[in-house]
């Protein structure tokens, strides 16, 4: 006879340990902010808390998506796991040009975003129980895919300047180390990491045998001219260095999420078992977008990464005027800023919201609970969303602020 469970006794399901550990979005934690504060009195909100252009696409890329969505076609059918081969042959002839060194297509994938490509490269590279590095102040999707996985985060601390300390990376290794992690231009610091940092991390990658990631999801808005490193000129470069990158931020495709892993053909193979289980196959109208524009928006291009720049210098003289304050790093989309005053940096950005109406984010959703500290006296501003004129009002209402 079959044993009846009666309503009475049931128990619910259970909850995987490992991801209820995890802490909550810090992105949807500031939105929560927003509607449980009220704003003062005739001030408009000013938003520096997400690195997220707020602009549509240009109307060529939105032209594009309409006309494949619009008309019966592959548009509307599952793709490749790892791309759409024209838009792989397209990243693979870019990037060969821009970094002065060959890459085939073979070495290219395509995933529904730059988090998606993070992702399945701590798939190929880390099992439950390993380690990877990750620079402190990190970003914090980075933390919470490895703790989801079981895989621990190794605080790797930076320097005065905001670089990390390879010093203190090498001591840092153990047998369960799989991979060191850098963000460049930094989220959420903004510092542009130099080539010749670039180069010791993936020599010390290569000498231990652990993988190299490389996110490059703000590389257009880089303030050098050029590639900013030559790790893909190395020599069997795609057994250690696995490259990322995003269409979100440079063509303002955040909703229809485009990324991209360049890497070894052999690792991308292991990448297409996760991506065919997660995804089946990335976005298409993404992919017509990010092919439309890589073949025809150079030029659109340069004027957007001109702005950014522009905004980035608006950001640093409207901090020169400010009694206390100091800019540890800016560039691309981010500033990461340590205020005058004595105050936890969340109690601090709840403190700005309520009295100034700016939004940030506070550091302490940069660091590791044991170092939170190093969070208490900073805070993150993305500032893409700003323009020069919103940056100097940034500066007056940080004047008159008083906690």
């Amino acid at each position: 006879m079959t044993a009846t469970i009666r309503p009475a006794e049931g128990r619910p399901a259970p909850v995987n340990p490992q991801l209820a550990r995890v802490f909550a979005p810090p992105v949807m934690e500031a939105r929560r902010w927003l509607t449980e504060t009220r704003l003062p009195e005739g001030l408009e909100l000013l938003n520096l808390s997400q690195a997220a252009p707020v602009d549509p696409p240009p109307e060529r890329l939105r032209a594009a998506m309409a006309g494949a969505v619009g008309a019966p076609g592959e548009a509307h059918l599952y793709g490749a796991v790892l791309g759409d081969g024209p838009l792989r042959a397209q990243i693979a002839a870019d990037w060969s040009e821009h970094y002065g060194a060959p890459i085939a297509p073979e070495q290219v994938a395509i995933t529904a975003g730059c988090n998606q490509a993070f992702c399945a490269a701590i798939a190929t590279l880390c099992a439950p129980g390993d380690a990877v590095l990750l620079p402190v102040p990190w970003y914090f999707n980075h933390k919470m895919w490895l703790g989801m996985q079981g895989i621990e985060a190794v605080p790797l601390p930076c320097g005065p300047d905001m670089v990390p300390d390879l010093a203190a990376a090498r001591a840092l290794l153990t047998p369960q180390t799989r991979a060191l992690v850098l963000v460049t231009p930094n989220n959420p610091t903004g510092v542009e990491y130099p080539p010749g940092l670039m180069e010791a991390a993936y020599d010390l990658a290569r000498e231990a045998g652990i993988g190299l990631i490389v996110d490059e999801t703000y590389r257009d808005f880089h303030s050098a001219a050029g590639a900013p490193h030559g790790l893909f000129a190395r020599p069997d470069w795609d057994g250690t260095l696995i490259h990322l990158y995003s269409f979100s931020k440079v063509f303002r495709l955040t909703g229809h999420r485009t990324g991209a892993i360049v890497t070894g053909a052999a690792r991308l193979a292991e990448a297409e078992k996760f991506l065919d289980t997660v995804t089946i196959c990335p976005p298409r109208t993404g992919q017509i977008a990010a092919l439309e524009g890589l073949r025809h928006l150079r030029q659109w291009v340069a004027g957007e990464r001109a702005e950014i720049l522009a905004r980035r210098d608006a950001l640093r003289a409207a901090f020169a005027g400010l009694e206390g304050w100091q800019v540890l790093g800016s560039g691309a989309y981010f500033a990461w800023v340590r205020p005058p005053f004595d105050m936890a940096s969340d109690r601090l950005a709840l403190r700005l919201l309520e009295d100034q109406a700016i939004l940030t984010l506070p550091g302490t959703m940069f660091v590791p609970e044991a170092a939170a500290a190093a969070g208490n006296r900073a805070l993150r501003i993305a500032f893409a969303n700003a323009d020069a004129a919103g940056l100097a009002e940034m500066g007056r209402r940080l004047a008159a602020f008083a906690p």
